[in-house]
């Protein structure tokens, strides 16, 4: 690839803040003497004051230090926004039992609840609470086939407020009644 086009590719990247080169280039910034990851949410840097590196050594030879915002000398966070959707997803996993709510999400998490709804949703391509209730249903399912509990009860374990919602909520997602898949009546 020629430099000029690669220069495009990941200067496009950055314009978008894109994760698809992250790891891969990194944009070293004339003007501030930093360099970032091109998904960095830094304020978008003018094309000629952008340098693109192959390598964090590259970069740092040529003066640069490290973005203190999107950290691309840690491996481990290769992208922030990823890093807000894991964190989100454990939370739901370990508290779906919970009547949770969007801001109490946010809070236990110290996010901003809109901020943590829009980056879910770009990475996820799912709210919080879609996520939710997928987690919710899928341990129902789980419950039904291994316990004779109630129906009731299972709506209860897995955290619904209301037997009539589950059912509403599980109809909806898997196309049957929990007692129609309890019994294995699955088209």
């Amino acid at each position: 690839m020629r430099d000029q086009e690669l220069f495009d590719k990941v200067y496009a990247a950055i314009l978008a803040r894109s994760d698809r080169y992250d790891g891969i280039y990194y944009s070293a910034i004339k003007t501030t003497g930093i360099y970032c990851r091109p998904s960095c949410r830094s304020r978008t840097p003018k094309p000629e004051n952008v340098t693109v590196y192959a390598s964090i050594q590259e970069a740092e030879r040529s003066g640069y230090r490290a973005c203190k915002r999107c950290q691309p000398n840690k491996q481990e966070l290769i992208n922030p926004d990823a890093d807000i959707a894991e964190r989100v997803t454990r939370y739901i996993y370990a508290h779906y039992r919970e009547p949770l709510t969007l801001p109490q999400i946010a809070e236990a998490l110290s996010i901003s609840p809109y901020h943590m709804q829009r980056v879910y949703k770009r990475v996820t391509e799912a709210s919080p609470a879609q996520q939710l209730q997928h987690v919710r249903i899928e341990h129902a399912k789980e419950q039904l086939k291994s316990s004779d509990s109630e129906i009731q009860d299972v709506a209860l374990n897995v955290g619904f407020k209301s037997v009539s919602h589950f059912i509403h909520v599980f109809q909806k997602r898997t196309g049957v009644t929990p007692q129609q898949y309890r019994k294995g009546d699955i088209t």
